[in-house]
């Protein structure tokens, strides 16, 4: 499978603000696209929501990657204009509307990598939070606004953020509202991967790279390691060892060993 991208072809439905293509085998490349921002306004979201239906209907997706049209932005954040119309309960459906979108990329039943190259802030950073992974480019910049409008990051922001940076860090950004440079972010581990350009070709080579290895092993070690968040140390061992046994009963770690023994590739699911 090459690493790099391929020639695209279209795979499930597009919409105007969000489209989606498949670059390599196994792999869904999902791209904002509403200037000037990527405001995530009702538009983008359904689009996120139509791109996840299309991927689960296909059934061979190993990997999505999230990324932009636009230069200088990933996503600006929730859409402002559309908020100061709207009344509190449809505030209420806005917000739910979002966190569905993260929920859903967050426990997707394949790896999800942001590609970020521009701006991510508040409902946009909460969006690359919400996935597996992250790459950067080397313009990006991160950032929790919410405060300086009266709001707090409430599509996941106050619950993810520190459990990628910790508490005090979380603390800092958040109450500040500042923006986070591409390289403090590798530091302090807001981001996984940092390049020095386009931060998309390097995330369809992660992309690659990951599509040859077990999707099942892969989805129980993302499970485990949120749950080592959620559980008493104890606890995590347990819920460690059932997602491991479970490997043995749909024979992907029989089929792993195998190939090894044989000297092999591996048939993965």
């Amino acid at each position: 499978m090459p690493a790099g991208p391929v020639a695209a072809t279209t795979a499930g439905p597009a919409t105007d603000v969000v489209t989606s293509s498949r670059p390599a085998p196994g792999v869904v490349l999902v791209t904002l696209d509403r200037p000037p921002a990527n405001a995530l306004g009702p538009a983008i979201l359904d689009g996120l929501h139509a791109a996840i239906d299309a991927a689960e209907r296909d059934g061979d997706v190993k990997v999505m990657v999230l990324t932009s049209a636009l230069d200088g932005f990933f996503a600006a954040g929730a859409d402002i204009k559309h908020l100061s119309s709207i009344d509190a309960v449809s505030f209420t459906a806005y917000g739910d509307t979002m966190r569905a979108v993260n929920d859903r990329l967050a426990s997707a039943p394949w790896i999800t990598i942001a590609a970020v190259g521009g701006l991510a802030l508040g409902g946009g950073l909460e969006l690359a939070m919400a996935c597996t992974m992250r790459v950067s480019g080397p313009e990006a910049r991160y950032g929790l606004p919410e405060v300086k409008i009266g709001l707090i990051p409430g599509a996941g922001g106050t619950q993810r953020l520190p459990r990628l940076v910790g508490r005090g860090r979380a603390m800092d950004i958040m109450l500040t509202a500042r923006q986070v440079p591409a390289a403090e972010a590798l530091a302090i581990g807001l981001v996984d991967r940092l390049t020095e350009g386009d931060p998309v070709p390097a995330a369809l080579e992660l992309a690659a790279e990951l599509v040859t290895a077990s999707l099942p092993a892969q989805l129980a070690a993302r499970r485990s390691v949120d749950a080592a968040f959620d559980l008493p140390l104890e606890e995590g061992f347990a819920f460690e060892v059932e997602q491991e046994q479970a490997l043995f009963e749909v024979g992907e770690a029989a089929e792993g060993i195998s190939a090894f023994l044989a000297k092999r590739r591996p048939r993965f699911a």
